[in-house]
């Protein structure tokens, strides 16, 4: 289905004008384009689109089985396009004026034990160069707790071995720098030295670290698939994700008492609540050991 030209242009905006990330301009084209049909089921032009009518679209994200919190992100699209098109003068009146956000269940992250993370570790055959590169990502993912997208994006001279640091870009093209262990970053000498030329071929002069078996870039949905394999090889009791290795990340560190905003710093989150429910995550497991231990738990 066509997209109108309102649209085209408020995906302009937002990614020439305000730099957003293109994950966040392919959220709002998707939830853009999802509106647009419903609009056209309804024969609503932009000028007739209602408050009503965008409560009835909402309602029918629920109906759908979406979660509270997809619903909120399509709301927070339609907000930002409806104040785009009364800035230009496209609409007389925003119809998500006033509109309520849904409320927003937060699900406590998954993440693996310790042990787990150990057993998962060792899966990849470091014998071979695709195995060797695994490793590799394995470590640093859980390592510097990167986001996919940051590790994907990694280029050779972004990992600083000598500091053992490495520069990534997060979200809205963040920039920031993040500690990186001596295992991690041993394993990564050797995947330079040993396994990423022989991956590269005659794209010797690609500049990203972590390549696949042509010697291009990683894309996002390869590394989930690589981990996913990984960890049911490993036999973990929940289903992995490269999400899962960095909440992994934090809640270790909390474990061991590091202080929250160290933790929101690394993480690369822009606001220290999105990084406080790593503390209720932290605050179960707590609960748990009491309950397993404890002579009058």
């Amino acid at each position: 289905m066509e997209i109108p030209a309102t649209i085209s242009s408020f995906l302009t905006h937002v990614r020439v004008e305000k730099g957003l990330s293109s994950n966040t301009v392919s959220a709002y084209r998707r939830d853009l384009a999802k509106f647009n049909e419903f609009a056209q089921k309804r024969k609503l032009s932009l000028e007739a689109v209602t408050r009503d009518d965008l409560v009835d679209f909402l309602a029918g994200l629920y109906r759908q089985k979406l979660e509270s919190k997809t619903v909120a992100r399509h709301l927070v699209t339609l907000r930002n396009f409806f104040r785009f098109a009364q800035i230009q003068e496209l609409i007389a009146k925003d119809p998500s004026v006033n509109l309520e956000s849904p409320k927003i269940r937060r699900s406590l992250p998954g993440y693996l034990r310790l042990e787990e993370v150990e057993r998962l570790l060792v899966q990849p055959d470091a014998k071979t160069p695709l195995g060797l590169r695994d490793r590799a990502m394995l470590e640093v993912l859980y390592s510097a707790g990167l986001r996919v997208s940051e590790l994907v994006g990694l280029r050779v001279t972004d990992l600083d071995t000598k500091v053992g640091c490495v520069r990534c870009i997060g979200k809205g093209d963040k920039e920031r720098i993040v500690p990186v262990g001596k295992k991690a970053l041993g394993m990564v000498e050797k995947y330079l030295r040993d396994a990423r030329p022989k991956l590269l071929g005659k794209a010797a002069g690609s500049p990203t670290l972590f390549v696949n078996r042509r010697g291009g870039a990683l894309s996002r949905v390869g590394v989930w698939k690589i981990l996913s394999s990984y960890g049911r090889r490993a036999g973990l009791r929940v289903a992995l994700t490269p999400h899962m290795l960095r909440h992994s990340f934090a809640t270790h560190l909390l474990e061991r008492g590091a202080d929250l905003r160290s933790v929101q710093l690394m993480l690369g989150h822009a606001d220290i609540s999105t990084t406080q429910i790593y503390t209720h995550v932290v605050e179960e497991r707590l609960k748990q050991i009491y309950k397993a231990h404890h002579p009058r738990a």
